[in-house]
């Protein structure tokens, strides 16, 4: 059974969100949320809100298949971060000039499931 949560429009860069789902990835759900909730990153606390939500549509959805639900058997199967909308915003500099600032949001997903997920081959060059 798969179980899938989106957070979007989260005030945080991609390439940073992605650095803390990369952490995470793979790893089982339990021994996630204690990485997520001790990790320096301030992205961790909407990837940590991310997963909590994910695993609350699971255990729903095993409740209305009629199945047997244990949260030490997910795994984090996908997760990714998406970009969002650019929030465009001007700083005013000398001589009448302005700077613009670019704040990035991201749409961050996580899937769990619970079967382990198996590791994706590299699309590099194989000898």
């Amino acid at each position: 059974m798969e179980a899938k949560a989106q957070a979007r429009y989260v005030r945080v860069t991609p390439r940073k969100a992605r650095r803390v789902l990369d952490a995470v990835r793979g790893t089982r759900v339990v021994e996630a949320i204690d990485v997520l909730r001790f990790a320096p990153q301030g992205a961790a606390q909407p990837v940590l809100k991310t997963l909590e939500s994910a695993i609350a549509n699971a255990r729903y959805a095993a409740d209305q298949a009629g199945e047997r639900f244990n949260e030490e058997d997910l795994y984090i199967t996908e997760t990714y971060a998406d970009e969002g909308p650019t929030m465009k915003r001007i700083q005013p500099r000398a001589q009448g000039r302005a700077n613009q600032i670019l704040k990035r949001t991201s749409h961050i997903t996580v899937v769990v499931g619970d079967t382990k997920p198996v590791a994706k081959r590299s699309k590099g060059r194989t000898r």
